[in-house]
């Protein structure tokens, strides 16, 4: 890739950065105002040559997401390179209903794989694209928080947003 777009958007949660290439397809986001950081989300091989501010159309859905349109996020659309596994976990993780988390067993079991809880969580780890593929939807058995790459205080946040709704 030569060239992406880079936008900051403000939330209640912090700034959310938005990367998107060429085709507008957004292949990294998260909550953060560090460009480093979101390029780290990328492997070397997968950072665009060209990094360049300007808009995204997913900054549209990131605001209807936070003024109460949950479903905004659905049609945003994403690049990420990845296994077979994980391009099928990764659309698995778009179909969970927002305000139903689902436990990273019951993630692997909607994979195929109810044993695969690990390749499970592995999966929600390596999501580059947060909120539009939302990894922030699967919980521990005991339905704590897990991991989050952008904290837990957003993922609560995020659950707590879509469980009002």
């Amino acid at each position: 890739m030569t060239a992406a777009t880079l936008q900051f958007v403000d939330t209640p949660d912090g700034a959310f950065a938005i990367l998107a290439d060429e085709a507008d397809r957004v292949i990294v986001s998260g909550w953060t105002d560090d460009t480093d950081a979101v390029l780290a989300r990328l492997r070397p091989d997968q950072r665009p040559a060209d990094v360049r501010r300007g808009t995204t159309t997913a900054a549209d859905a990131v605001r209807a997401y936070y003024a109460g349109d949950i479903g905004a996020i659905d049609s945003v659309v994403v690049s990420q390179r990845g296994t077979r596994l994980q391009l099928a976990g990764w659309e698995a993780l778009r179909a969970i209903t927002p305000g139903t988390p689902l436990t990273y067993t019951g993630f692997a079991t909607a994979l195929g794989s109810p044993t695969a809880v690990r390749a499970a969580a592995s999966i929600c780890a390596r999501n580059a694209v947060a909120l539009f593929v939302p990894c922030h939807r699967v919980l521990r058995a005991d339905g704590s928080m897990g991991g989050f790459a952008w904290g837990t205080r957003v993922k609560q946040s995020l659950l707590s947003r879509e469980s009002a709704t």
